[in-house]
């Protein structure tokens, strides 16, 4: 989220800046100055500061040298102060955010990830938003600060980062999945498609990403069925568009990954915004 991205605002100024306060708090309310975030995608790019997002309305989806999460209302992205990443945000957007010096970081995630939020998460940031970017926090805001870091740091983490192998033949594969997510293709066919051996694919699968394939390509069909959910789809289209066998079976798959169903996923926090 750069400068060259939206504008001048005071605020934006921190991003590059480890000086000055350790936390500076903002309130994206659809406001004139705020338009500037609505359908952008941006270049690669990093920050000096680290940066948590909240977002009540829209959909932002971010990339990193080591993977990929869509970011839906009523949950928290998190970038870690230096990580090159690239941002959409692919609808009109509302919701807050901070951008936290590295000297504030510490033992917070140290790769980009999304956080499930709570009520005293956005009460203290939007205590925060009222602070002045000019001066350093007094004691109290600093306090303030402490107990907003300590809420993030024990914040459970959503499954909704997609790790990206590094082999090139795997990367094909991956992203031919992630355009074509309801291709229904099995593991031995996508093999013989990039030239390798399903125990190959099988073996660097699970060592460059941590996860095995049949799990990798359903992380990847929950991060696009997040976007189509978030965008206002009905569940069958989706299930559908996923190449799910039926809705029950999308459903099914939705609860065992979040333990919600697709409809109740989006409402839980909706007492956040």
């Amino acid at each position: 989220m750069g400068q060259t991205q939206h504008g001048s605002p005071e605020r934006f100024r921190w991003l590059e800046s480890a000086d000055g306060p350790a936390l500076v708090a903002y309130v994206l309310d659809g406001t004139e100055e705020n338009r500037a975030f609505h359908t952008v995608e941006s270049d690669w790019h990093s920050h000096v500061r680290g940066q948590f997002f909240y977002l009540e309305k829209g959909l932002l989806s971010v990339r990193t040298s080591h993977g990929a999460w869509t970011l839906p209302p009523h949950r928290i992205g998190w970038l870690p102060p230096g990580e090159l990443h690239t941002v959409r945000f692919s609808e009109a957007t509302q919701g807050w955010g901070v951008y936290v010096a590295p000297c504030a970081s510490a033992d917070l995630p140290e790769r980009s990830c999304v956080l499930n939020g709570n009520e005293l998460m956005r009460a203290l940031v939007l205590r925060a938003a009222t602070w002045s970017t000019l001066e350093a926090l007094t004691e109290e805001q600093e306090r303030v600060l402490a107990v907003l870091m300590d809420e993030m740091r024990r914040a459970p983490e959503e499954p909704l980062h997609l790790v990206l192998p590094n082999d090139r033949r795997l990367l094909r594969i991956a992203h031919a999945v992630l355009e074509h997510p309801d291709d229904v293709r099995t593991l031995e066919e996508w093999a013989a498609w990039a030239g390798l051996s399903p125990r190959t694919v099988t073996r660097l699968f699970r060592q460059e990403t941590g996860s095995s394939f049949a799990q990798w390509r359903q992380q990847a069909r929950l991060a696009r069925a997040l976007e189509r959910l978030a965008a206002g789809e009905s569940v069958a289209g989706v299930a559908d568009a996923l190449g799910y066998a039926s809705v029950s079976a999308f459903v099914a798959m939705f609860r065992r990954s979040f333990g919600l169903s697709p409809g109740r996923y989006f409402d839980t926090q909706a007492v956040l915004a």
